[in-house]
């Protein structure tokens, strides 16, 4: 599943007129790089969500065909469910048990093949090294578990692997993911990676420039 429903609040006011994940980078849409990632692992059944504008992105992606994949969507309204809310919404058309999620506006150079088929417990996240804009970063990683606890903590990513198991007291929706992660955390279901490749997260106009100029 890529997560494209954000509103993209801070790249106003590109995003008022184009949903995030579809500003261009390189000549290219964001998620068409995030599209022929998973599609090089092996992927090829895809759900995205999509809220505000989203009908620019089924325009835009169509059924995938042209990526070598499957697209079928999942609309959530004008204002989205958050990252809960929306996974939560979509788990009746995805058909795996567990699944991959990835935010919609990364780019990264991760290969998601790599990524474990079976996690032994609720999630494994992929962490990376804090950027500058984010410098306290969001969990710790020990042993090859992901802890919320103290310094010294790694950035999610945005890129993880969940068992439906994890969202089995949930109802329908907005909610957001990270809460129930840390529920999950405290009963040592959460395993991890630490990623030193390539990785942006493109949430202001001027992180878009420098992955811009990176690209080119």
């Amino acid at each position: 599943m890529i997560l494209a429903a954000g509103r993209g609040e801070r790249m106003r006011p590109l995003t008022d007129v184009v949903p995030k994940p579809l500003l261009s980078v390189a000549g290219r849409p964001l998620i068409s790089y995030l599209i022929e990632g998973l599609a090089t692992a092996g992927i090829r059944d895809i759900v995205i969500n999509y809220a505000h504008l989203g009908e620019q992105l089924v325009a835009a992606l169509g059924d995938g065909e042209r990526f070598g994949v499957r697209i079928i969507y999942s609309a959530e309204g004008p204002t989205g469910l958050e990252t809960g809310g929306g996974i939560f919404r979509a788990l009746d058309l995805i058909h795996t048990d567990p699944f991959l999620v990835v935010n919609g506006d990364i780019w990264t150079d991760f290969p998601f093949g790599r990524l474990p088929d079976a996690p032994p417990g609720l999630a494994h996240l992929v962490l990376v090294d804090n950027p500058s804009h984010h410098p306290g970063g969001d969990f710790a990683l020990e042993d090859g578990r992901v802890l919320d606890k103290a310094l010294p903590r790694l950035t999610f990513s945005g890129i993880g692997v969940y068992r439906r198991a994890l969202f089995a007291h949930c109802t329908a929706g907005k909610f957001p993911l990270a809460p129930l992660l840390r529920a999950a955390m405290q009963d040592a279901k959460v395993s991890g990676e630490h990623y030193r490749g390539k990785w942006f997260d493109i949430g202001t106009p001027e992180r878009l420039s420098a992955l811009e100029l990176t690209l080119r």
